[in-house]
């Protein structure tokens, strides 16, 4: 059996192996990593020969990196990575290119639609309804889109907000809040199997899913390049963010927000961005985190969204695709249900 796993940002990991008697036989570890000291390789072989074929990734990472001697050195890969191997190699992780893509791109939705359809896709792709599924989102009207776990008092101005006519609203992944303006925007999710995933650490499917779009802002000129955990930037600074939820039917929310023309002091009014928040960011104020793709492109929004789904295309193939009518009535039932509600938003008040 033979899995590979090209690390993003990183090198190939490659794995060869038999199975007999239910467990792993005869591994080989091979790629264009770098490791240090040259016995490490065989110890890591050693050590996955003979694990149950049914071991999980946390248990395949562990045995390599228990494995490894004193003061190894590896640059390019990491255990995580010979997990996602072996795991492909036993037909318990996907590719890419195991999928039928659909890329769906409707016009404006409220906010409140948005989130509601980022889980009920998810859910679709998880329970096996809906192939995996690209969606780009379009806005006409703000909003600060706040993260699972964040309090809306601490990061929000609710007088500023309601000034510049920006609804706040909680989404179902974790991480920061996010500044929506109309037109200035550009988000994007991706509904994904877990199979997709198996085997990487968090850190790593982050970058994962977005190595396309960083190829893409590459080929538009910008220096783009992923900064753990969840950034997206340029030598300029940020140009975005991501976040990831993960279901318990199998199904995958992977969703990103970049800036195109944000008007930083507005966002700075809007949100509660602290000094603490922007630490470890080298700057002092939140509007200079900003780097529009604007400013570095000249292109239009509409112009750098088509190169984007060019790319994706190119890379992993897609078709166009549409939100079903089923997929819409669940996602105004959760409106009503959920999203709309202040039982939802003020869950952390």
């Amino acid at each position: 059996m033979h899995g590979e796993f090209k690390v993003p940002g990183g090198k190939l990991v490659v794995v060869d192996l038999a199975v007999a008697d239910g467990r792993l036989a005869d591994v080989r570890v091979s790629g264009d990593f770098f490791l240090e000291p040259d016995d490490a390789l065989p110890a890591i072989d050693a050590a996955l020969t003979g694990l149950p074929v049914t071991s999980g990734a946390t248990d395949i990472a562990a045995a390599v990196t228990a494995a490894l001697p004193e003061g190894a050195s590896l640059l390019g890969f990491s255990a995580d990575s010979v997990a996602t191997a072996v795991r492909r190699a036993l037909k318990r992780a996907t590719q890419w290119s195991d999928y039928a893509w659909e890329l769906v791109h409707p016009g404006p939705l409220d906010p409140l639609m948005h989130l509601a359809l980022d889980q009920v896709l998810a859910e679709e792709v998880g329970d096996g309804r809906r192939n995996p599924t690209l969606r780009i989102w379009e806005w006409d009207q703000p909003a600060v889109v706040i993260g699972s776990f964040q309090s809306v008092k601490n990061e929000v101005d609710p007088e500023n907000a309601a000034k510049y006519g920006f609804r706040v609203v909680r989404r179902i992944s974790g991480g920061g809040a996010m500044f929506m303006d109309a037109g200035a925007i550009i988000t994007y999710s991706i509904y994904a199997p877990i199979d997709l995933v198996q085997g990487m650490s968090f850190a790593d499917s982050y970058a994962f899913f977005d190595e396309w779009a960083v190829l893409a802002l590459r080929s538009l000129g910008i220096d783009a390049s992923y900064v753990p955990l969840n950034d997206i930037a340029s030598p300029s600074g940020k140009i975005g963010g991501a976040a990831q939820k993960r279901l318990g039917n199998g199904g995958v929310l992977h969703h990103v927000t970049m800036a195109y023309d944000m008007d930083g002091n507005r966002m700075s009014e809007v949100l509660r961005i602290g000094r603490e928040k922007l630490s470890d960011k080298g700057t002092k104020s939140a509007n200079k985190r900003v780097d529009p793709l604007r400013s570095q492109t000249g292109m239009s929004r509409e112009q750098i969204i088509e190169r984007m789904i060019e790319t994706f295309r190119d890379l992993h193939g897609l078709t166009e695709g549409s939100l079903t009518d089923a997929e819409l009535a669940s996602a105004a039932e959760l409106v009503e249900t959920k999203f709309g509600t202040d039982a939802w938003l003020y869950r952390v008040p």
